[in-house]
């Protein structure tokens, strides 16, 4: 299913996600999951629920992994290659009677409407959205920037970005940034050099956030010039920071 879309010519699935409110107490619901990042100490009971009742769970391998402890369903990994074979398989399953849930990392709101649309386009059923606690939430807690004061922008999607772009362009040094880098053309160098070419202020306080709520979780406190320092690239090697990071440019 997720085949049939082409992200330069539309339509864009999280378009198809954002298309119409949810129905009001559908009957027999897909559910997508946010799972949180990915600490399942932060998994909402509802979240939970849901995962331990499934009979079939979908995601991408790297989010299903951290809840295949919680549920006995059958687990339908892909990655972006495959995505559109394992939720034909899903949406197989859902139209046979199986109770099915899709999980995605953090919250489904917070750049999760691609593969939610995806999962929308493969199965005839309603989906209900279950949101989660997102690395955003708790990134803005690290850095003190109140979400009210701030500019989300995730640019952890496919396709054209040149608007999110343009938003952080246009509310640096105003607002706080909150921002979902994307693996690995904009990465937090990348973003930062783009601000700096916009005009921002190189003092600026930047924190790189990454694997926020794991055991391993790191800040990096820097200026936005130093940051840029790091700009360049396509691939892991080419950055010190973690593809599960938040960027936070404060207005100081």
């Amino acid at each position: 299913m997720s085949d049939d879309y082409d992200l330069d010519s539309g339509p864009d699935p999280a378009s198809v996600a954002a298309s119409t409110p949810e129905a009001t107490d559908p009957a027999d619901p897909v559910r997508a999951v946010g799972i949180g990042p990915g600490n399942t100490e932060f998994l909402t009971p509802r979240g939970k629920r849901a995962i331990e009742d499934a009979d079939v769970v979908v995601g991408f391998e790297t989010v299903v992994e951290f809840v295949a402890d919680l549920t006995g369903a059958d687990l339908l990994t892909c990655g972006y290659r495959d995505e559109g074979e394992m939720l034909a398989r899903f949406a197989e399953r859902v139209d046979a009677g199986a109770t099915g849930v899709a999980v995605l990392m953090g919250d489904p709101n917070h750049s999760g409407y691609q593969f939610l649309g995806k999962v929308e386009t493969a199965v005839d059923a309603p989906v209900r959205v279950v949101p989660g606690i997102s690395a955003l939430q708790m990134a803005a807690s690290r850095a003190r920037t109140p979400m009210e004061d701030s500019e989300f922008v995730t640019l952890h999607k496919s396709g054209e970005l040149r608007a999110e772009t343009e938003r952080l362009r246009g509310a640096v040094g105003d607002r706080h940034l909150l921002v979902l880098p994307r693996p690995y053309d904009l990465m937090p160098g990348d973003v930062a050099a783009d601000l700096l070419d916009a005009g921002a202020t190189p003092s600026l306080t930047a924190l790189v956030l990454e694997r926020l709520t794991h055991a391993d979780e790191a800040i990096t406190r820097t200026t936005l010039g130093s940051l840029a320092d790091h700009a360049g690239g396509d691939g892991p090697e080419d950055t010190p920071f973690s593809d599960l990071s938040v960027l936070v440019v404060r207005t100081d």
